[in-house]
């Protein structure tokens, strides 16, 4: 008999194939997405005006809202919390910059750093309850989702008799902090290519010479912003270490020495803090602010999330994948009208779409865990 050790190969350092490291990115499905929605759409509305300056605006702006709340639900989730009360929180923020604004006539910037605080302030509640109580987040959102919705509504009636309160585009004239998320930037740039035919201009009515596009709104500055920082945060920082232990094993995390309540609290705020830049750059667009606004956009948030890789069990996402799952919405949704198709074909979209999402990252959750 030999004496002579065999040597086991080590699990820990066994090598992987390229096309199951590629498998495992959580990017995949958003970039899989991204992909076949173009082609789509490309074949079928190319000459729908879709893809011109105005089509892409349009798509764009619409990604661009989906982007803004789902970077704040990428997070959270990745630290393996949900937070179902982000879009009662749209509508409560809206609603308070008008009290505030309008009601109450403060300047603009008061009432939108108010706002700010306040929603912030629920956030860290929201994180406060679960972290102490232990309660999933799931029910703890649920009841601020009902507490929320029901103040956006009551609030508005009680001092002004309505639920809708205008007038805000006209209060925020000449306000230094609104154009942060009402403006435009870049319009001298689209002058000049509109003057010199790059893009479509108006040929009648009182914009005569004016192109079509006339600058970038500050909803998809915010949107890119926010998408560049939270991806700096999570993959080139210790505290995107810290959230991502937080999501894949709470209790491993704590006894490294990771502040997991912490750093679930935080992802609660920021998840505010996104939900309040939409709602303000939202009434800054409309001019008005409704007890309805924001309905479903928590359900939407999420689905963006797991389109972009996102496993609901948390520890594993991507906000490069968030983002993709928001731009895959805006386009289609635009790209449903351009098409000709049925709008309201865009809700069986999303229900095809969130199952083959849940079915692909549970098959990654697999091979990244071994199960069968």
């Amino acid at each position: 008999m030999s004496d002579t050790p065999q040597t086991v190969a080590d699990e820990r350092i066994k090598s992987m194939s390229r096309l199951r490291t590629a498998l495992i990115r959580p990017e995949l499905g958003g970039i899989v997405g991204t992909v076949a929605v173009f082609t789509f759409f490309l074949l079928f509305a190319f000459d729908s005006g879709m893809f011109n300056a105005q089509g892409v605006m349009n798509w764009s702006v619409v990604s661009a809202q989906f982007m803004i709340i789902a970077v704040g639900a990428c997070l959270l989730m990745i630290a393996g919390e949900f937070d179902l009360s982000v879009g009662s929180m749209i509508g409560f923020a809206g609603m308070m910059i008008a009290i505030f604004g309008v009601t109450l006539d403060w300047p603009m910037w008061m009432a939108i750093a108010l706002t700010f605080v306040i929603c912030i302030l629920f956030g860290a509640l929201n994180g406060y309850i679960v972290v102490r109580t232990g309660l999933p987040s799931f029910i703890v959102t649920l009841a601020t989702l009902f507490i929320l919705r029901g103040f956006t509504i009551f609030i508005p009636q009680t001092i002004e008799r309505k639920t809708i309160i205008g007038g805000i585009r006209e209060a925020a004239e000449g306000d230094w902090l609104a154009p942060l998320f009402g403006g435009k930037i870049l319009t001298g740039v689209f002058q000049w290519l509109g003057n010199a035919g790059i893009i479509d201009v108006f040929e009648r009515g009182s914009r005569k010479g004016q192109p079509v596009v006339d600058g970038i709104p500050m909803l998809i500055i915010w949107a890119l912003l926010l998408v560049f920082v939270a991806h700096v945060l999570l993959t080139r920082t210790r505290f995107g270490n810290w959230i991502f232990a937080s999501g894949g094993d709470a209790d491993a995390a704590r006894n490294s020495g990771v502040p997991v309540n912490k750093v679930k609290i935080l992802m609660f705020m920021f998840t505010a803090f996104c939900a309040t830049v939409f709602a303000t750059c939202q009434v800054m667009e409309f001019g008005s602010a409704g007890a309805d606004r924001g309905l479903l956009k928590e359900f939407e948030a999420i689905i963006a999330v797991v389109i972009g890789g996102a496993l609901l069990t948390g520890g594993y996402g991507s906000v490069i994948g968030a983002a993709l799952g928001a731009l895959i919405f805006g386009v289609v949704q635009q790209g449903l009208f351009f098409a000709g198709v049925e709008s309201s074909l865009f809700r069986v979209f999303l229900g095809v779409i969130l199952l083959f999402a849940v079915i692909l990252n549970t098959y990654i959750r697999r091979i990244i865990t071994g199960e069968r």
